[in-house]
Protein backbone atom coordinates (compact mmCIF):
# COMPACT_ATOMS: atom_id res chain seq x y z
CA UNK A 1 0.00 0.00 0.00
CA UNK A 2 2.90 2.31 1.01
CA UNK A 3 4.59 2.04 -2.42
CA UNK A 4 1.11 2.83 -3.98
CA UNK A 5 1.25 5.57 -2.16
CA UNK A 6 4.34 6.53 -3.23
CA UNK A 7 3.84 5.83 -7.08
CA UNK A 8 0.68 8.23 -6.81
CA UNK A 9 2.97 11.72 -5.83
CA UNK A 10 4.20 13.10 -8.71
CA UNK A 11 6.68 15.91 -8.14
CA UNK A 12 5.80 18.28 -11.40
CA UNK A 13 2.10 17.73 -9.99
CA UNK A 14 2.77 19.23 -6.93
CA UNK A 15 5.32 21.76 -7.96
CA UNK A 16 2.57 23.37 -10.48
CA UNK A 17 -0.03 23.05 -8.03
CA UNK A 18 2.27 25.26 -5.67
CA UNK A 19 2.41 28.07 -8.71
CA UNK A 20 -0.84 28.60 -8.63
CA UNK A 21 -1.69 32.45 -7.20
CA UNK A 22 1.01 33.80 -9.38
CA UNK A 23 3.52 31.91 -6.98
CA UNK A 24 7.35 32.65 -7.99
CA UNK A 25 9.04 29.04 -9.04
CA UNK A 26 11.83 29.18 -6.72
CA UNK A 27 8.95 29.27 -3.35
CA UNK A 28 7.25 26.76 -5.76
CA UNK A 29 9.92 24.50 -5.38
CA UNK A 30 10.86 25.12 -2.00
CA UNK A 31 7.27 24.04 -1.28
CA UNK A 32 7.61 20.85 -3.36
CA UNK A 33 10.03 19.65 -1.47
CA UNK A 34 8.20 20.07 1.52
CA UNK A 35 5.35 18.23 0.22
CA UNK A 36 7.51 15.30 -0.77
CA UNK A 37 8.82 14.73 2.36
CA UNK A 38 5.70 15.33 3.95
CA UNK A 39 4.73 12.35 1.47
CA UNK A 40 7.75 10.45 2.42
CA UNK A 41 7.34 10.97 5.92
CA UNK A 42 3.89 9.59 6.28
CA UNK A 43 3.70 6.53 3.75
CA UNK A 44 7.68 5.51 4.10
CA UNK A 45 8.77 6.31 7.51
CA UNK A 46 10.85 3.32 8.75
CA UNK A 47 9.29 1.92 12.44
CA UNK A 48 12.11 0.19 12.91
CA UNK A 49 15.26 2.85 14.36
CA UNK A 50 17.91 0.23 13.61
CA UNK A 51 17.52 1.12 9.90
CA UNK A 52 18.26 5.17 10.81
CA UNK A 53 21.55 5.89 8.64
CA UNK A 54 20.35 3.78 5.58
CA UNK A 55 17.20 5.96 5.37
CA UNK A 56 18.54 8.95 6.28
CA UNK A 57 20.91 8.32 2.92
CA UNK A 58 17.49 7.28 0.96
CA UNK A 59 15.57 10.81 2.10
CA UNK A 60 18.72 12.53 1.04
CA UNK A 61 18.48 11.27 -2.44
CA UNK A 62 15.10 11.09 -2.91
CA UNK A 63 14.87 14.97 -2.16
CA UNK A 64 17.71 15.18 -4.49
CA UNK A 65 15.75 13.05 -7.07
CA UNK A 66 13.14 15.86 -6.34
CA UNK A 67 15.37 18.99 -6.63
CA UNK A 68 16.20 17.67 -9.97
CA UNK A 69 12.77 16.75 -11.45
CA UNK A 70 11.89 20.33 -10.77
CA UNK A 71 14.62 22.01 -12.38
CA UNK A 72 12.96 20.00 -15.68
CA UNK A 73 9.43 21.06 -15.12
CA UNK A 74 10.07 23.82 -18.00
CA UNK A 75 10.68 26.84 -15.92
CA UNK A 76 13.81 29.14 -15.52
CA UNK A 77 15.61 27.76 -12.53
CA UNK A 78 18.04 30.56 -11.75
CA UNK A 79 15.87 30.61 -8.00
CA UNK A 80 14.94 26.91 -8.11
CA UNK A 81 18.60 25.76 -7.95
CA UNK A 82 19.43 28.06 -4.66
CA UNK A 83 16.18 27.74 -2.97
CA UNK A 84 16.18 24.09 -3.81
CA UNK A 85 20.06 23.95 -1.87
CA UNK A 86 19.28 26.18 1.18
CA UNK A 87 16.13 24.61 2.00
CA UNK A 88 17.97 21.24 2.11
CA UNK A 89 20.74 22.74 3.93
CA UNK A 90 18.16 24.34 6.36
CA UNK A 91 15.73 21.02 7.37
CA UNK A 92 19.11 18.11 7.01
CA UNK A 93 20.90 20.20 9.84
CA UNK A 94 18.74 18.26 12.27
CA UNK A 95 20.56 15.20 11.48
CA UNK A 96 22.76 16.27 13.72
CA UNK A 97 20.09 17.38 16.55
CA UNK A 98 17.97 13.88 17.14
CA UNK A 99 18.71 10.22 17.92
CA UNK A 100 16.48 8.50 15.94
CA UNK A 101 15.06 8.67 12.33
CA UNK A 102 11.59 8.99 14.01
CA UNK A 103 12.64 12.09 15.45
CA UNK A 104 14.48 13.35 12.78
CA UNK A 105 11.67 13.12 9.92
CA UNK A 106 9.85 15.42 12.88
CA UNK A 107 12.60 18.11 12.84
CA UNK A 108 13.20 18.03 9.42
CA UNK A 109 9.43 18.71 8.92
CA UNK A 110 9.38 21.31 11.67
CA UNK A 111 12.34 23.10 9.74
CA UNK A 112 10.99 22.92 6.70
CA UNK A 113 7.59 24.64 7.35
CA UNK A 114 9.68 27.53 9.58
CA UNK A 115 11.21 28.36 6.57
CA UNK A 116 8.89 27.82 4.42
CA UNK A 117 6.73 30.29 6.12
CA UNK A 118 9.33 32.54 6.93
CA UNK A 119 9.60 32.84 3.09
CA UNK A 120 6.22 33.55 2.29
CA UNK A 121 6.69 36.59 4.63
CA UNK A 122 9.78 37.68 2.39
CA UNK A 123 8.31 39.42 -0.09
CA UNK A 124 6.30 42.02 2.08
CA UNK A 125 9.48 42.51 3.91
CA UNK A 126 11.56 43.55 1.13
CA UNK A 127 8.77 46.06 -0.40
CA UNK A 128 8.67 46.96 3.40
CA UNK A 129 12.20 48.07 2.88
CA UNK A 130 12.07 49.48 -0.41
CA UNK A 131 9.24 51.55 0.11
CA UNK A 132 11.08 54.64 1.44
CA UNK A 133 13.57 55.48 -1.76
CA UNK A 134 10.50 55.48 -3.95
CA UNK A 135 9.69 59.80 -3.31
CA UNK A 136 6.66 61.81 -3.93
CA UNK A 137 7.03 62.68 -7.84
CA UNK A 138 10.34 60.03 -8.85
CA UNK A 139 10.23 58.35 -11.94
CA UNK A 140 11.11 54.75 -11.88
CA UNK A 141 12.91 52.56 -14.58
CA UNK A 142 11.84 48.89 -13.85
CA UNK A 143 12.50 45.28 -16.10
CA UNK A 144 10.70 43.10 -17.54
CA UNK A 145 7.93 41.86 -14.22
CA UNK A 146 8.83 41.46 -11.11
CA UNK A 147 6.50 40.63 -8.39
CA UNK A 148 8.06 42.29 -5.51
CA UNK A 149 8.52 45.46 -7.39
CA UNK A 150 5.16 45.46 -8.20
CA UNK A 151 4.57 44.99 -4.64
CA UNK A 152 6.73 47.77 -3.58
CA UNK A 153 5.19 50.09 -5.96
CA UNK A 154 1.75 49.18 -4.93
CA UNK A 155 2.46 50.01 -1.69
CA UNK A 156 4.20 53.41 -2.53
CA UNK A 157 0.70 53.91 -4.56
CA UNK A 158 -1.23 53.17 -1.24
CA UNK A 159 0.74 55.35 0.70
CA UNK A 160 -0.70 58.38 -2.02
CA UNK A 161 2.79 58.73 -3.17
CA UNK A 162 2.85 60.03 -6.93
CA UNK A 163 5.20 58.56 -8.89
CA UNK A 164 5.89 57.78 -12.86
CA UNK A 165 7.49 54.00 -13.78
CA UNK A 166 8.51 53.25 -17.13
CA UNK A 167 8.46 49.03 -18.25
CA UNK A 168 10.48 47.59 -20.86
CA UNK A 169 8.22 45.49 -22.92
CA UNK A 170 11.07 42.98 -22.17
CA UNK A 171 11.79 40.47 -25.01
CA UNK A 172 11.30 37.59 -25.65
CA UNK A 173 8.73 37.26 -24.00
CA UNK A 174 7.41 40.21 -23.62
CA UNK A 175 6.17 39.59 -19.92
CA UNK A 176 6.85 43.82 -19.53
CA UNK A 177 3.30 44.28 -20.90
CA UNK A 178 1.62 42.12 -17.49
CA UNK A 179 3.70 44.28 -15.61
CA UNK A 180 2.20 47.30 -17.40
CA UNK A 181 -1.21 45.90 -17.18
CA UNK A 182 -1.04 45.59 -13.19
CA UNK A 183 0.51 49.02 -12.38
CA UNK A 184 -2.21 50.70 -14.78
CA UNK A 185 -5.23 48.89 -13.17
CA UNK A 186 -4.00 49.78 -9.94
CA UNK A 187 -3.86 53.25 -11.18
CA UNK A 188 -0.19 54.08 -11.65
CA UNK A 189 0.94 56.36 -14.00
CA UNK A 190 3.12 54.34 -16.41
CA UNK A 191 4.57 53.83 -19.35
CA UNK A 192 5.47 50.48 -21.76
CA UNK A 193 9.14 51.23 -23.29
CA UNK A 194 10.80 49.12 -25.87
CA UNK A 195 13.87 47.38 -24.13
CA UNK A 196 15.73 49.59 -27.16
CA UNK A 197 14.47 52.64 -25.73
CA UNK A 198 16.28 52.30 -22.59
CA UNK A 199 19.06 54.59 -23.27
CA UNK A 200 16.50 57.09 -23.99
CA UNK A 201 14.95 57.49 -21.27
CA UNK A 202 17.32 56.68 -18.70
CA UNK A 203 18.25 60.68 -18.70
CA UNK A 204 14.21 61.18 -17.13
CA UNK A 205 14.91 58.45 -14.64
CA UNK A 206 15.91 59.21 -10.67
CA UNK A 207 16.22 55.42 -9.58
CA UNK A 208 16.19 52.33 -11.37
CA UNK A 209 13.84 49.33 -9.62
CA UNK A 210 14.62 45.10 -10.62
CA UNK A 211 13.95 42.63 -9.43
CA UNK A 212 16.50 39.41 -9.69
CA UNK A 213 15.95 35.88 -10.20
CA UNK A 214 19.43 34.90 -8.24
CA UNK A 215 22.48 37.34 -6.32
CA UNK A 216 26.08 35.50 -7.23
CA UNK A 217 28.11 35.57 -4.15
CA UNK A 218 30.03 38.56 -4.96
CA UNK A 219 26.59 40.71 -4.85
CA UNK A 220 26.07 40.59 -8.57
CA UNK A 221 22.81 39.72 -10.01
CA UNK A 222 21.13 36.93 -12.60
CA UNK A 223 17.40 38.43 -14.19
CA UNK A 224 15.99 38.84 -17.25
CA UNK A 225 17.82 39.32 -19.99
CA UNK A 226 18.62 42.88 -21.15
CA UNK A 227 19.66 43.83 -16.79
CA UNK A 228 23.10 44.00 -17.29
CA UNK A 229 22.59 46.42 -20.27
CA UNK A 230 20.35 48.87 -18.45
CA UNK A 231 22.69 48.44 -15.50
CA UNK A 232 25.50 49.96 -18.13
CA UNK A 233 23.20 52.81 -18.97
CA UNK A 234 22.55 53.78 -15.44
CA UNK A 235 26.03 53.89 -14.34
CA UNK A 236 27.02 55.86 -17.48
CA UNK A 237 23.94 58.22 -16.39
CA UNK A 238 25.21 57.96 -12.48
CA UNK A 239 22.01 56.72 -11.65
CA UNK A 240 21.11 54.74 -8.91
CA UNK A 241 20.27 50.89 -9.15
CA UNK A 242 18.17 48.78 -6.09
CA UNK A 243 17.26 45.48 -6.28
CA UNK A 244 14.61 43.62 -4.43
CA UNK A 245 15.36 40.29 -4.12
CA UNK A 246 14.11 37.54 -1.60
CA UNK A 247 17.54 35.48 0.39
CA UNK A 248 16.45 32.20 -1.08
CA UNK A 249 18.06 33.36 -4.01
CA UNK A 250 21.10 34.14 -2.74
CA UNK A 251 23.87 31.34 -4.65
CA UNK A 252 26.93 30.34 -4.25
CA UNK A 253 28.47 31.00 -7.73
CA UNK A 254 30.53 33.85 -8.48
CA UNK A 255 30.64 34.84 -12.12
CA UNK A 256 33.31 36.92 -14.03
CA UNK A 257 31.05 37.43 -17.50
CA UNK A 258 28.27 36.08 -18.90
CA UNK A 259 29.59 32.99 -20.37
CA UNK A 260 30.61 31.77 -16.63
CA UNK A 261 26.63 31.69 -15.95
CA UNK A 262 25.97 28.17 -15.84
CA UNK A 263 23.83 27.08 -19.22
CA UNK A 264 21.08 25.61 -17.22
CA UNK A 265 20.30 28.96 -15.86
CA UNK A 266 20.67 30.38 -19.51
CA UNK A 267 18.22 28.29 -21.29
CA UNK A 268 15.20 25.81 -20.26
CA UNK A 269 15.34 21.79 -19.74
CA UNK A 270 13.88 21.39 -23.23
CA UNK A 271 16.50 23.40 -24.92
CA UNK A 272 19.48 21.69 -22.99
CA UNK A 273 18.00 18.08 -24.31
CA UNK A 274 17.91 19.25 -27.81
CA UNK A 275 20.45 19.05 -30.40
CA UNK A 276 20.02 22.68 -31.21
CA UNK A 277 23.17 24.58 -31.36
CA UNK A 278 22.30 27.09 -27.82
CA UNK A 279 24.11 29.81 -29.40
CA UNK A 280 21.18 30.29 -31.77
CA UNK A 281 18.93 30.18 -29.11
CA UNK A 282 18.44 33.00 -27.11
CA UNK A 283 19.19 33.24 -22.66
CA UNK A 284 16.88 33.93 -20.75
CA UNK A 285 18.67 36.00 -18.25
CA UNK A 286 21.99 37.75 -18.55
CA UNK A 287 24.48 38.52 -15.33
CA UNK A 288 24.92 42.46 -13.70
CA UNK A 289 28.28 42.74 -11.90
CA UNK A 290 27.65 44.33 -8.27
CA UNK A 291 30.01 47.31 -9.84
CA UNK A 292 26.41 48.41 -11.22
CA UNK A 293 24.30 47.45 -8.46
CA UNK A 294 23.59 50.61 -5.99
CA UNK A 295 21.77 48.14 -3.29
CA UNK A 296 20.17 45.01 -2.34
CA UNK A 297 16.50 45.30 -0.41
CA UNK A 298 15.93 41.54 0.96
CA UNK A 299 14.40 40.28 3.81
CA UNK A 300 17.63 40.25 5.66
CA UNK A 301 17.93 44.08 5.06
CA UNK A 302 19.37 46.32 2.69
CA UNK A 303 22.67 45.25 1.80
CA UNK A 304 25.62 46.36 0.05
CA UNK A 305 26.89 43.77 -2.89
CA UNK A 306 29.68 43.50 -0.55
CA UNK A 307 28.00 42.40 1.94
CA UNK A 308 26.14 39.44 0.05
CA UNK A 309 28.92 36.74 0.73
CA UNK A 310 28.48 37.49 4.58
CA UNK A 311 25.28 36.31 4.58
CA UNK A 312 25.37 33.61 2.37
CA UNK A 313 28.30 32.48 4.87
CA UNK A 314 25.50 33.01 7.80
CA UNK A 315 23.07 31.18 5.52
CA UNK A 316 25.29 28.05 4.87
CA UNK A 317 26.72 27.86 8.35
Amino acid sequence: MKDKKEEEFCVETAFRKNMRGDVSAGLAAIKTLLNVLENYMYTNAPKDSAAQGGTVQELDLLLKKAAQAIRECGEPVTAISSGCELFMKFITLAKLDTDTFQECMQVMMERGKIFVNRLQKARGKVAEEALPFISDGCKILTHSRSRVVLQAMLEAAKANLRFKVFVTMSGPDNSGIEMHKELEKHGVDVTLILDSAVGYVMEQIDIVMVGAEGVTGNGGIINKVGTYTIGMAAARLKKPVYVLTESFKFSRIYPLNQQDLPNEFKYLAKHLKSENDLSKIHPLVDYTPPAYITLLFTDLGILPPSAVSDELLKLYT
